[in-house]
């Protein structure tokens, strides 16, 4: 990957800019169902965004985006662009994390990630510990850091997939038990003392910032630092600096300045210097804006359809139960009743395709029985909000224990394209076959870009199983032609998507019905849709 023009050698009140000689059992979401046949008045949509709030919605237990990552892949179904990642070095406590924070916060995008190098400190020795507990031990040296663990990390999330973070303990001087998962990064902000002292470091990063903050403030900041948030003593902080931290950054950490795009002094009181950097960051995104329903609606749609297909019989039964969810007379308590007695058809139909093994087993007449048996290690089902949630009870009754995920995707009313908000999936799931329910699957975007997650948390595709009641040969072909060894399998295929991209004849919308909710005008079939006004 080319690194972006470097910038001219001028100044900007206060900001110097060099030119850069080297190149960042899941619970789901609160249901919303009323009581069927109740007479109440249907309720109302709410949208996603308003400019005037941030776009974010916070609970007790989470944060969602409310604003959402457009699509970080192409038609194909691979990542066309990666990350675009922002480099921060600078002295112990020069400011970088804030620098961070205060450019994280005027960008104004979800979807930001903030690395920090200090994660990535190696494990001690026995000798080494007790070296630390005697303040003896040099951490801010190029040895102290885990490189190949970082170069790992940051090219796994630049490639835009699930990265697992150490956590360190700065009173214990050791890694965690738990690590933490990131994510979903559009932009990858990594900060840390010695950010730029890898040359394999370096070429990851698409931005190089330097922090530039005068010794003696930064001496005050790690005295109060790791004393009131590290439980170290006064004499000991002291004699670690002069020992160890002053030496290392005049040896290690100022040298890489030169390689900076960027200086920036002061800090975060440089608002100069950040608004710049900031600007620049919106026109790379920018450039990596992709429009992937467009591309789809005009795509592979001659060809026949896949082998990876799987409708389900349509014998009179499945036939009549169709006849009754597609009236559009059909009272709201018969939609549901009849659309959950094709759900649990279609998922035990997508479990005759799951491996199987032979296995015998006695029977209580003690006699031998040679029968089959699961081959995976689990089954996890992962539903695309909110209409693939009306799926996961069906799911639960023919799979004891079965774990459920949830992927929140919706669809901006301005550019049409599908949106990644929120995910909740369970852990190691990239060693389970995974069914993925959506209820209608029009054009596909929605379901590419759910499967695209799953692909990026490490669940190999051919052990990926897409389930829909309803979808259009549109959405059949731009699944399988991304993805050719993802199972699909629902109980029909309609021709035709219109200029809407509602499946023709269709079903309506789903979620609408069997939510009781007012349609959105215009809105499609597969996917709720997010206000961006």
């Amino acid at each position: 990957m080319s690194s972006p023009p470097a910038y001219p050698g001028i100044r900007i009140s206060g900001c110097r800019a060099l030119g850069a000689e080297g190149s960042s059992s899941a619970e789901a979401l609160d249901r919303l169902l009323p009581p069927v046949g109740t007479g109440r008045a249907p309720r109302k949509r709410t949208t996603s965004q308003c400019k005037s709030e941030p776009p974010l919605l916070r609970t007790s237990k989470r944060t969602i985006y409310t604003a959402g990552r457009p699509p970080w892949y192409n038609e194909h179904g691979a990542q066309s662009k990666e990350a675009f990642a922002i480099g921060l070095g600078g002295g112990s406590a020069s400011g970088k994390t804030t620098v961070a924070r205060m450019i994280i916060e005027a960008l104004d995008v979800p979807w930001v990630v903030l690395l920090s190098m200090d994660s990535f400190y190696k494990v001690l020795t026995q000798q080494q510990q007790e070296q630390a507990a005697l303040n003896n031990y040099n951490f801010d040296h190029p040895d102290a850091f885990d490189f190949d663990l970082i170069v790992a990390t940051l090219q796994k999330l630049k490639q835009g997939k699930s990265v697992k973070v150490p956590v360190y303990d700065f009173t214990t001087h050791s890694r965690k038990k738990d690590w933490k998962t990131l994510y979903g990064a559009n932009v990858i902000i990594f900060e840390g003392i010695m950010a730029f002292a890898d040359k394999t470091l370096l070429e990851l990063l698409d931005m190089k910032i330097f922090v530039d903050t005068d010794s003696d403030i930064r001496l005050v900041r790690r005295l109060r630092r790791d004393i009131s948030e590290r439980g170290r003593d006064i004499a000991g902080v002291i004699k670690q600096y002069n020992k160890f931290v002053k030496p290392a950054f005049e040896q290690y950490i100022q040298p890489t300045m030169r390689l900076a795009d960027i200086v920036v002094p002061r800090g975060s009181g440089n608002t100069v210097a950040i608004d710049l950097i900031v600007q620049h960051v919106h026109s790379q995104l920018e450039e990596r804006e992709l429009s992937v329903r467009a591309a789809l609606a005009s795509a592979h749609q001659c060809h026949p359809l896949p082998r990876t297909l799987s409708v389900l019989k349509s014998t009179p039964q499945v036939r009549g139960m169709h006849t009754i969810i597609r009236d559009k007379e059909t009272s709201r308590d018969e939609f549901i009743f009849y659309s959950k007695r094709l759900m649990r058809l279609l998922i035990e139909h997508a479990l005759s395709f799951l491996p199987f093994q032979d296995c015998v087993v006695q029977t209580p007449q003690e006699q031998d029985y040679a029968g089959k048996c699961y081959a995976g290690k689990q089954i996890t089902g992962v539903s695309i909000l909110r209409a693939g949630e009306t799926m996961e009870p069906a799911l639960r009754a023919v799979c004891k224990d079965v774990r459920i995920g949830t992927i929140l995707i919706q669809t901006n009313q301005l550019t049409g394209e599908p949106e990644l908000h929120y995910l909740r999936l369970p852990k190691d799931i990239s060693d389970d076959h995974v069914i993925l329910m959506d209820c209608t699957v029009s054009t596909g975007a929605a379901a590419m870009m759910a499967v695209r997650v799953l692909l990026d948390h490490d669940v190999p595709e051919d052990k990926i199983f897409l389930l829909s009641l309803l979808m259009a040969e549109m959405g059949v072909h731009s699944v399988a032609y991304a993805f050719p060894r993802v199972r699909i399998i629902t109980t029909a295929v309609d021709k035709r998507v219109n200029d809407l991209f509602r499946i023709i004849p269709g079903i309506g919308n789903f979620g609408d019905r069997y939510f009781g909710t007012d349609a959105v005008p215009d809105g499609s079939d597969e996917e709720e849709v997010a206000s961006t006004t």
